[in-house]
């Protein structure tokens, strides 16, 4: 294969630059504790600073891998499949997803929502990022809102963020790992005084698990 049929591929959603697939606990917000299949795709230009999979960012360093092959992996292991990234809406969802529902298989999605909503999704989980914002497509229909907490002006953040979520959509503000001893005491005061928000920690990590 040429690498213009490679990228052509890729642009259509029939490869994707696989980082790593993996079958675990999902650690983070409202599904936190099921037993899920991650697919983690690579290419991000969001660029958080404290992200914890910077190795995701650069596309080109991940495997062009066909959907087929990803598909097949999947049904293996879980009726839930999480595509996660990296940014997973820069590139096309829709061949995936559709293959992934013809398996009766579950899709969710945890996405900045920096790109056009792409793919047929049961569950949106929405992190917004300060650099590059959702479209309003995404907070239209997202169901889940995890807005990450790094200091107190995310805070202020994340409440511009659930003014612009639909009315139904679940409200987390989760700890940023390195930052958790010093803002879970703001985050447990926050929720007290704001009960429409629900608190967000990355089980997996105190589970020492993927």
């Amino acid at each position: 294969m040429t690498k213009s049929e490679r990228q052509a591929l890729l642009n259509k959603g029939l490869l994707l630059p696989l980082m790593e697939e993996f079958y675990t606990i999902q650690g983070e917000g409202f599904h936190k504790g099921t037993a899920a299949y991650f697919i983690r795709v690579g290419g991000c230009d969001v660029g958080c600073h404290w992200c914890d999979v910077k190795e995701s960012w650069v596309a080109e360093l991940h495997p062009p891998t066909a959907i087929e092959s990803i598909v097949a992996h999947a049904t293996k292991y879980s009726k839930t499949i999480v595509v996660t990234g990296g940014e997973p809406l820069m590139w096309n969802m829709d061949p995936l997803t559709s293959k992934l529902r013809a398996e009766g298989l579950q899709t969710h999605i945890e996405t900045s929502g920096a790109y056009p909503l792409t793919g047929q999704w049961d569950w949106i989980c929405l992190s917004p990022k300060k650099r590059k914002l959702p479209t309003h497509e995404v907070y239209a229909k997202a169901h889940e809102l995890k807005c990450i907490i790094f200091n107190k002006d995310d805070f202020r953040f994340a409440e511009e963020q659930a003014a612009k979520v639909n009315t139904n959509c679940k409200l987390y503000l989760q700890p940023e790992w390195s930052k958790r001893d010093k803002v879970v005491p703001d985050i447990v005061d926050y929720v007290m005084a704001n009960p429409k928000w629900k608190v967000s920690l990355q089980t997996h990590k105190y589970l020492n698990i993927p």
